[in-house]
C-alpha cells in the first residue's frame, strides 16, 4: 500500500487543489466612499481625482497624485528636505517612535508626511507643498517645518508663488515641544515669501486642524478650501463636550467658514488647477493664461503668414 500513500494520494490532492483553488484577486480594486457608502472601482476613482462621482465627497489624495494633476503635463521636480533628528525625545507609547515612522513609511511609500516640489502651472513657475494625511495623520513635526522653510527659500530664489495644500491632525506628539516650535518657524517662512512680494496661497483640505490651522494654514494671501473640508483648531466633539451645547449644522466645515468670512473660495478638486493658474497669474501681474503650449506669433511672423495666405488666394496684393 505504500505506492498508494506515496504517489496516488498526493497526486489526487494536487489535482483537487489545481481545479478547486480560486484565483486570488487584489483587495484594493474597490473602495467604499466614506460619505455615501458607494463602492467605487479604483481606476474610475483615480480618474476622478479621488472624488466620489455619486456624492462628490472629496477623499484623501496623495501628494504625488495631487501634484500630477496640478502641474503642467503632470511634470514636477521634487525638492529635497533637510533631514531632522530621527528621535529627539526617545519617545515611546505603545510603540517606539522609530517603529511608528517605519510603519508609516512602509504603508505610504513616502519618507515623511510632506512633499515639496516645483514645476509650472499655467506656464508659470510655482513651488508647492502638500501634506499626506495617510502618514501619521499628516502631523506637523520638524520635517514639516524644514519643508516649509525650504519651500519658502526656493520660492524667493526663483521668484515664484508658494502654494501649500494642508492636511493635518495637528502637531506630532512624538516630538513634543519641538513640534510646537514649528508654528513660529513656519510663520517666519511665510513672512519670507510675503516680504519678497510673492503670493502665498493656501488650499485647506480635509482635515486641517490643530497647530497647522493656528500657523501657516491660515496665513495665505488667498484662502481656498475643498468642499466640506473640516477646518478648525479644536474639533467639534471637543467643543461640544466643553460648552455642553449642540453645534450648528456644518460647523467648522469649509462652506460654513466661507459664509463667515474665514475663506475666500471653496473649489472642487477638478477645478482647482485652472482656478489656481488664473489666481497666481493675476497675483504675479502676468497676462491671462493662453490655452496651448505654443507662444503667440511675432508681428513679423503674422505679416509673413498674411502674405502667404494672399498668394494662395490669388489676391492682387500678392
Amino acid at each position: 500500500m505504500n505506492w498508494i500513500n506515496d504517489y496516488v494520494r498526493p497526486r489526487i490532492n494536487s489535482l483537487n487543489t489545481l481545479f478547486t483553488s480560486k484565483r486570488e484577486m487584489p483587495d484594493n480594486l474597490w473602495r467604499k466612499c466614506d460619505e455615501c457608502g458607494t463602492m467605487l472601482f479604483h481606476r474610475e476613482l483615480a480618474e476622478a481625482l479621488n472624488v466620489c462621482p455619486s456624492c462628490q465627497h472629496h477623499m484623501h489624495i496623495s501628494p504625488r497624485d495631487r501634484f500630477t494633476a496640478l502641474f503642467d503635463g503632470g511634470m514636477y521636480h521634487e525638492i529635497a528636505i533637510p533631514e531632522p533628528v530621527a528621535d529627539p525625545l526617545q519617545f515611546r507609547d505603545e510603540k517606539r517612535y522609530p517603529d511608528r515612522m517605519r510603519d508609516a513609511r512602509r504603508k505610504t511609500g513616502e519618507h515623511e508626511a510632506v512633499l515639496l516640489a516645483e514645476g509650472e502651472l499655467g506656464r508659470l513657475p510655482v513651488v508647492a507643498l502638500a501634506q499626506d494625511f495617510s502618514f501619521m495623520g499628516g502631523s506637523m513635526g520638524m520635517a514639516v517645518g524644514n519643508a516649509m522653510i525650504a519651500g519658502a527659500e526656493r520660492a524667493v530664489q526663483r521668484r515664484a508663488p508658494f502654494v501649500v495644500f494642508s492636511a493635518a491632525g495637528g502637531a506630532r506628539m512624538q516630538e513634543g515641544i519641538l513640534s510646537l516650535m514649528q508654528m513660529p518657524r513656519t510663520t517666519v517662512a511665510v513672512q519670507m515669501v510675503k516680504e519678497a512680494g510673492l503670493p502665498y496661497v493656501v488650499v485647506l483640505t480635509n482635515p486641517t486642524t490643530g497647530g497647522v490651522t493656528a500657523s501657516y494654514a491660515m496665513l495665505g494671501d488667498i484662502q481656498i478650501a475643498e468642499p466640506n473640508a473640516l477646518i478648525c483648531f479644536a474639533g467639534p466633539r471637543v467643543i461640544e463636550q466643553t460648552i455642553r451645547e449642540t453645534l450648528p449644522e456644518g460647523f467648522q466645515r469649509a462652506e460654513y467658514l466661507l459664509d463667515h468670512g474665514m475663506l475666500d473660495r471653496v473649489i472642487h478638486r477638478r477645478e482647482m488647477r485652472d482656478e489656481l493658474a488664473r489666481l497666481l497669474r493675476l497675483l504675479m501681474n502676468e497676462s491671462p493664461r493662453v490655452h496651448g503650449d505654443l507662444p503667440a506669433p511675432s508681428a513679423a511672423a503674422q505679416e509673413a503668414a498674411e502674405v502667404v495666405e494672399a498668394a494662395k488666394s490669388g489676391s492682387p496684393e500678392a
